[in-house]
């Protein structure tokens, strides 16, 4: 069995070559690179090895650029420092993905799964590294943690974990802290709602957008409607439309 290791960090590098061997010490470590231009010209005049580590993150780029330059068959271990649950798009034809440094289990266990996989026409496609790369910006996104907002004539500002919830009334938006005060906001929802982490935040109607820590209580309709009770309260019913309701209740789900 061949491996390819695609690293720029040289400790990660030798780890991952360690392990390789540990685990079975027949495995051939073929090549170390830590550029995608190397991994590019090496992939386009060596053949293929049976199995490639790619960290994502290089110094001359992201290891998806090398899938736009050479077509690759052999399945793939990304390692990664991002965690766990945020990276589950990342599986598509890998094999798997490990968080950086690596673990000896968790290593152990892509590699049982790659010896029982079929390795047939596993090439990724276009659309395949579109949906990783647009993952990758999703995680790398930088989410409003601070917000400007008013209360009779003075200016303050509020961090992310102390707003319960946003609403707009009249046109004009106000938030909503966790101890029930009410600020005014030179902004939108549809503003807001691009700025805020979907992870935290959900778009419950036209008027509302909420904090997970906010909701109280869901109450399931006969209509498929849900009512959200908010906390602190909100004075008018809250409903999320059957439309959207398996969505909010994914959100609430994680």
């Amino acid at each position: 069995m061949t491996v390819l290791i695609l690293e720029d960090e040289i400790l990660s590098a030798k780890r991952a070559s360690q392990l390789l061997t540990e685990y079975n010490p027949g495995i051939q470590v073929t090549d170390i690179l830590d550029l995608v231009e190397e991994a590019i010209t090496w992939l386009s005049q060596t053949p293929e090895p049976d199995l490639l580590l790619l960290d994502i993150h290089l110094a001359d780029g992201l290891c998806f650029d090398l899938f736009e330059h050479v077509t690759l068959k052999s399945p793939v271990i990304f390692t990664t420092v991002y965690d766990q649950y945020a990276l589950q798009a990342f599986k598509l034809n890998s094999i798997n993905y490990l968080l950086n440094p690596l673990d000896k289990g968790d290593l152990t266990r892509a590699l049982d799964k790659y010896h029982s996989l079929n390795h047939d026409n596993r090439n990724f496609s276009a659309s395949d590294i579109e949906k990783l790369r647009s993952t990758l910006q999703q995680l790398t996104k930088k989410y409003k943690s601070r917000f400007l907002v008013r209360f009779a004539d003075t200016i303050h500002y509020k961090n992310v974990d102390e707003v319960a919830y946003f609403y707009t009334d009249d046109k004009v938006v106000f938030m909503v802290s966790t101890d029930g005060k009410k600020y005014l906001m030179d902004s939108n929802l549809e503003s807001l709602e691009e700025a805020l982490d979907p992870a935290l935040f959900f778009r419950i109607n036209r008027k509302v957008i909420a904090r997970i820590e906010s909701i109280q209580k869901v109450k399931t309709l006969l209509s498929y409607r849900l009512q959200v009770f908010l906390k602190p309260a909100f004075d008018q019913e809250i409903f999320v439309s059957k439309y959207k309701s398996q969505e909010f209740k994914n959100w609430l789900d994680n």
